[in-house]
């Protein structure tokens, strides 16, 4: 019988993909669309990586399905005018599948987002499985990386990400874990999650993972 595939999965934003900007000035533009209050980019970046509507949530609970509606409609048409993968992301894509690992994607964005931002990055290609948030409990809750193994059937090896938020899913789900620092969390706040590895960069993930068989 034949082994599963080895899947190593990545959250998005903040892990492979520097989207900060765009994300935050796509949130403070529905705010400003309706008149109300704009927070500062770090009261913005302090929640990234919840839910949209839990942001929106946090700062015009009254607003929130219209503030959706004008972000998901405004952000596609701006998502990469700065969003650049990190240095090295690509690279060690490819060299890991190269190596005979399947790559997958875990984020709390919606699926269909997901896919669109990664094909307008160019990325589409060196990823096996995007897995997005869609109507389930998200990180830290399992399930999003849950859903992107069993819809490769395969193995998860390794949750590589930029909040404890990815890290504690990456746990809850069995896998080991890699935090990387030039995302959302800092070394201090990504250590309370207990991750494998915290790191500033990914190329010493290259260290776990040798050529398969």
């Amino acid at each position: 019988m034949t082994a599963p595939p080895k899947t190593i999965v990545f959250d998005l934003d903040g892990t492979l993909v520097d989207s900060l900007p765009d994300i935050i000035a796509s949130f403070q533009y529905a705010l400003e669309s309706l008149k109300l209050p704009v927070p500062s980019d770090a009261e913005v970046r302090a929640l990234v990586g919840l839910p949209l509507e839990d942001m929106y949530a946090h700062f015009a609970p009254d607003h929130v399905p219209e503030l959706c509606a004008i972000y998901r409609e405004y952000y596609p048409r701006n998502f990469v005018k700065r969003s650049r993968p990190f240095p090295g992301a690509v690279e060690l894509l490819r060299t890991l599948r190269e190596r005979g690992y399947t790559l997958a994607i875990a984020t709390t964005k919606r699926t269909d987002m997901a896919r669109r931002f990664v094909e307008a990055l160019g990325l589409t290609s060196a990823l096996d499985h995007i897995q997005g948030t869609d109507g389930f409990p998200h990180k830290p809750a399992p399930d999003v990386i849950q859903r992107a193994l069993a819809a490769l059937g395969s193995e998860g090896l390794w949750m590589v990400g930029d909040t404890t938020h990815d890290i504690l899913a990456g746990r809850a789900a069995g896998l080991r874990t890699y935090a990387v620092t030039w995302g959302n969390h800092g070394p201090d706040e990504l250590a309370t999650a207990k991750p494998d590895e915290i790191q500033a960069d990914l190329s010493r993930l290259l260290e776990h993972l040798p050529a398969r068989a």
